[in-house]
């Protein structure tokens, strides 16, 4: 699997009032490659192999044990009340009510094997990612926030947002994630980013929502109106879900901006927001019933 990372053509102009260029800022899309070993010495070992042109870099992931992934379940249900927080509350609740319906998406090729993340939409195991998350072709399976894993499918993918729906079998029963709306979300407005960063699968950051209405060019993609959040982002966090303090889907985990020769969050992550999610979700639905 490969991610394409973008410079800027204005990569060395000078900020007024400072001595130094700015550093170059790169787009990634934050998938993961697994560990060598889950914990080896206290440290793991992560391989980027990068190479690149005028235009950029991309950013090859591998896991390093070189065996497949282990098939991975996703959960699902019927619809989670939200859970208002106000300003001092903990927001514990919140997240162990949010935390059963994020899954990570495995999959892997006879080349290489990646991760990402994903959200729950339906009892039996409806899962939206991105399609940068599946687009290797290879062999998906969803692991649960349980632990449990299982085969699944892509069943339905829209380039253009970046979206893929992946169908786990055997599944019933599983919490779905509700959806907010893009008029309900303000700058400045708390949100906390669920997913898998690094492979380290049930992590949740906090931040803030940074701007609205962000485009970004990955070099795949050309993303419009992107939530830009400072909430800790990093690769395996793609299709894993942002959340507000309701409890609600806001967006979709999908690149972050890094500067230098540097792979980790800088406190530029960027999501597709709801309203653009739920709408191609109802179109790549209908194509699956069609």
């Amino acid at each position: 699997m490969t991610d394409l990372l973008n410079r800027p053509a204005d990569d060395h102009r000078q900020a007024p009032g400072h001595l130094f260029p700015i550093p170059p800022l790169m787009v990634q899309t934050p998938r993961d490659p697994r560990w060598k070993s889950r914990i080896a010495g206290g440290a793991a070992v992560l391989v980027l192999v990068g190479g690149g042109g005028s235009a950029g870099a991309f950013l090859t992931e591998r896991y390093l044990n070189g065996g497949s992934a282990s098939a991975a379940s996703s959960t699902s249900g019927t619809t989670v009340a939200a859970t208002t927080i106000t300003e001092g509350d903990e927001l514990a609740p919140m997240v162990a009510k949010v935390q059963p319906s994020i899954v990570t998406v495995l999959v892997d090729s006879t080349q290489e094997s990646s991760l990402g993340s994903g959200v729950v939409l339906s009892a039996d195991g409806l899962i939206l990612t991105n399609n940068h998350v599946i687009s290797s072709n290879g062999t998906v399976s969803v692991r649960l926030s349980d632990g449990r894993t299982v085969p699944a499918k892509v069943v339905a993918a829209d380039t253009t947002h970046d979206l893929a729906l992946v169908q786990a079998t055997g599944l019933t029963g599983l919490t779905p994630v509700t959806f907010g709306t893009d008029d309900s979300l303000a700058v400045g407005d708390t949100v906390l980013a669920f997913g898998a960063p690094l492979g380290l699968e049930g992590t949740v950051t906090s931040g803030i929502v940074s701007a609205k209405d962000r485009s970004l060019d990955t070099g795949e993609e050309k993303l419009t109106g992107l939530l830009q959040t400072d909430a800790a982002i990093n690769q395996g966090n793609s299709g894993g879900a942002l959340v507000d303090t309701a409890g609600q889907v806001v967006g979709i985990n999908v690149a972050i901006a890094t500067s230098g020769d540097s792979t980790g969050s800088v406190g530029l992550g960027f999501a597709i927001p709801a309203d653009t999610v739920t709408s191609v979700v109802k179109q790549l639905e209908a194509q699956i019933d069609s």
